[in-house]
């Protein structure tokens, strides 16, 4: 009982070792996998992503620019990423905001030279 005591009084001394979470955040580790971004201005539209992909979530078409990612079917493993030829593809750190809908990503490249001659 007395060794209780002991370990109740030493840790009424400390600080407390839990974050008040909303308040306080932690920082994400380095190999920390968030969400996956796709920056649309390198990349070549080659298709590999989608074919590596276990979970079938990215669907890319060539002809028309699209590169189209459903973030609640991706198990986050990180093949697209390794196997991008361009590495375009990355695994950010931070998680995506929790959400009551679902929703695909949808991103377009547009050819400047296009705009351009119009």
């Amino acid at each position: 009982m007395l060794d209780m005591l002991k370990n109740v009084f030493s840790n009424l001394s400390k600080k407390p070792v839990t974050r008040m979470y909303p308040f306080e955040e932690r920082k994400p580790f380095d190999i920390n996998r968030g969400h996956l971004e796709n920056n649309i201005d390198e990349c070549i539209f080659c298709g590999m992503c989608q074919r590596v992909c276990p979970s079938n979530c990215i669907s890319v078409d060539r002809k028309t620019s699209v590169w189209e990612y459903n973030p609640f079917e991706c198990v986050l493993c990180g093949v697209c990423v390794e196997k991008c030829p361009k590495k375009c593809l990355k695994l950010d750190v931070h998680y995506r905001s929790c959400t009551d809908k679902k929703y695909n990503i949808h991103l377009e490249k547009h050819d400047d030279s296009e705009k351009a001659g119009a």
